[in-house]
């Protein structure tokens, strides 16, 4: 259901007022805020959790694990360190402009829009939620129109929680958003593909909003003959099909050292058995593709190369087995989209250099996996450039909350989680203050001394 135009007018004014009254800018007003929604998240835990296996069948122990825990932990991330992050912080001040002294503070943007998608509805709306409240913004809030029952669940703890005046949730779709942009806010924080992530943009650009874009991309996982091949194959099958594959940094495609290639596939195999069982669409631990529209995009590749394992599919219960491919069409739409499904290409390589040459030639993905000795480290980090890397492992660089997550180039600009989410949501404000019991005289005409002024600013 769209929310109109009206409405949306009225609730943006609503939030613009408030945030003019200052009621949000008190550090333990916004400290208070967050532990009411703690609280507020913790009672309704299984209202949350029944929600997301309605909207998306996940399992109990998945959706805690990659929503509900998520956003907890963020949340005391940031009751536990707001004030320190908020303090007014001095910097030095050079030589030259002494006595004066220099000081950073940060300060809420306003009243700041958040947008976010279907496939983790819960901890993608919270998650940034919690950091425009930590840096003192009103927040107009629009999930997702995929997932219904989540979203009447986060409404419920909204209302609970905020002042309608502070936090304000709409619902829709194309229409509703069109509205929103209609709107001048002071900040738009948006999760989703690349494709939307350039009609947001454009759209900001109307009123010179600043965006945080979280898009994706095709996140690549280079296989080294050096790496440990069994915990190698078991974390890319986990990784791969968390929510169904329907994660923006999931392994896109695997790049394997030809001399590894069948080892690792049927070790790969193997745990997608061990993990699921013969019969993957009896089990109680892999989700479904959120629409029948998303089904048909991701069931489509599989005529793009060949089924090693997997390949079966139900359209009537949106599912899609996990799969294993090989001989991919290189250049057909598995290997130009992001595939976002259990869909796992396989693609051999002789060399490393032709592994980072074969993503150098692509778009820069959101994140970036490594399976081999830690020496190459380095040499990957100076070869590929991603919005995160992880060496080793799949997807738990994103559960840090002490690292800064988000894209680069079309994968997306903008960074938050933890501090970084407090700083998205902040103005980064830079002052001075000169005392008046002293007026040097160096700056003002005639330049008396100006010999001496110029070995100063050198």
């Amino acid at each position: 259901m769209e929310t109109s135009l009206a409405l949306i007018q009225d609730k943006h004014l609503a939030l613009k007022n408030h945030y003019a009254k200052g009621q949000t800018q008190a550090i333990s007003t916004r400290i208070n805020a967050l532990k009411k929604l703690r609280s507020a998240i913790i009672a309704a835990e299984k209202e949350i959790l029944d929600a997301l296996h309605k909207d998306l069948r996940k399992s109990p122990e998945e959706a805690y694990i990659t929503e509900i825990a998520l956003v907890l932990k963020e949340l005391s991330h940031h009751i536990n360190h707001l004030k320190k992050w908020a303090k007014t912080k001095r910097v030095s001040t050079p030589l030259f402009l002494l006595p004066s002294s220099s000081r950073i503070r940060h300060e809420p943007m306003g009243t700041v829009l958040i947008i976010a998608p279907w496939n983790y509805p819960f901890q993608l709306l919270m998650t940034p939620l919690i950091g425009a409240v930590s840096a003192g913004n009103t927040v107009m809030l629009k999930p997702s129109e995929h997932c219904i029952n989540t979203n009447a669940v986060m409404d419920t703890i909204v209302q609970s929680v905020f002042d309608s005046a502070h936090v304000s949730l709409v619902h829709g779709g194309k229409d509703t958003n069109q509205a929103l942009f209609a709107q001048r806010f002071d900040k738009i924080f948006f999760t989703g593909s690349p494709r939307l992530g350039k009609i947001v943009m454009k759209a900001a650009a109307e009123h010179l909003t600043p965006v945080v874009l979280e898009l994706g991309g095709k996140s690549p996982c280079i296989v080294d003959r050096t790496a440990n091949i069994d915990v190698a194959a078991k974390r890319i099958a986990w990784g791969k099909t968390v929510n169904l594959g329907q994660t923006c940094i999931a392994p896109d495609y695997l790049l394997v050292d030809e001399t590894i290639k069948d080892e690792l596939q049927e070790r790969i195999i193997h745990h997608w058995k061990t993990l699921f069982g013969d019969n993957p669409q009896q089990s109680t631990y892999l989700p479904r593709m959120v629409t029948h529209e998303a089904f048909d995009r991701v069931s489509a590749y599989l005529q793009q190369g060949k089924v090693l394992f997997g390949g079966k599919t139900d359209r009537e219960d949106k599912f899609i087995s996990p799969t294993l491919m090989d001989d991919v069409d290189l250049d057909a739409p598995i290997m130009q989209d992001e595939i976002f499904g259990p869909i796992l290409p396989i693609i051999p390589f002789k060399t490393i250099e032709e592994a980072t040459d074969f993503i150098s030639a692509r778009e820069k993905p959101l994140a970036y996996y490594y399976f081999g000795d830690n020496g190459k480290i380095d040499q990957l980090l100076s070869a590929n450039t991603s919005g995160g890397a992880c060496f080793n492992d799949t997807l738990i660089h994103i559960s840090n909350h002490g690292l800064p997550f988000g894209g680069v180039g079309t994968s997306g600009m903008g960074q938050y989680h933890g501090k970084a989410s407090f700083e998205a949501f902040s103005n980064t404000r830079s002052f001075m203050k000169s005392p008046t019991w002293i007026d040097l005289p160096f700056r003002y005409p005639p330049f008396k001394h100006f010999s001496m002024i110029k070995k100063l600013l050198r």
